[in-house]
């Protein structure tokens, strides 16, 4: 886990916008920013880009920010990238205070094997919780060991770090262990040989139809 030190970031503040300056600022190693929240004036800012494409890896990332000698803490709530070379081209960060509740969208994981035959479909890949901004939980575990065919998990269900509130509906499914689909091999080796059977009978009806 990263530790407070980990996620200081010096951060430079940014007049000039457009397509053009982002791109040159992303060619300097930089990634285009915005900071808002809290009532104040959206911040534009530059970020060293390799620090912070590290830090941002893990799910509702904190960056305690420098800006012109100031102390700001912020969360990473949106990172842009490119679809085709996943380059990272800007990332929004919220303001927020040590202490305040904020709500989140934290990862389920998986742990554990169900009962031998049957598979664990993670139905929602993470639920939402009201938690403190500097306590963000990295995940929520569910053990689906030995569970067997049938089984429901709902988020009501899972048991959540200390001091999180569930807030995504507690009816809602998280994890259903289920038996594997029956193979449909047969069913296409079947059509197959339908469909030879019909491509031998062309040839006689159209002998029958000279």
């Amino acid at each position: 886990m990263s530790t407070e030190t980990d996620t200081k970031v010096v951060a430079e503040l940014r007049e000039q916008f457009g397509k053009g300056f982002a791109r040159r600022l992303r060619a300097a190693g930089k990634i285009p920013a915005v900071i808002y929240g809290h009532g104040t004036d959206p911040v534009h800012v530059a970020l060293p880009g390799h620090q912070v494409s590290l830090l941002i890896r893990r799910a509702n990332a904190l960056l305690e920010l420098e800006i012109a000698g100031k102390q700001q803490l912020t969360l990473v709530k949106d990172v842009q990238k490119d679809p085709v070379h996943q380059v990272i081209e800007h990332i929004d960060l919220l303001v927020v205070k040590k202490g305040e509740k904020i709500q989140v969208d934290v990862p389920v994981s998986v742990i554990g094997e169900p009962f031998p035959g049957t598979i664990a479909n993670l139905e929602n890949t993470t639920v939402t919780l009201e938690v403190e901004a500097t306590h963000i939980p990295q995940n929520v575990e569910v053990s689906v060991e030995g569970l067997e065919d049938g089984t429901h998990i709902t988020a009501g269900e899972l048991t959540l770090p200390r001091g999180a509130t569930l807030v995504t509906e507690a009816d809602t499914l998280v994890v259903g262990v289920a038996l594997p689909p029956a193979p449909v091999e047969d069913e296409a080796e079947e059509s197959e040989e339908g469909a030879e059977a019909e491509g031998d009978e062309a040839p006689a009806a159209e002998e029958s139809a000279e």
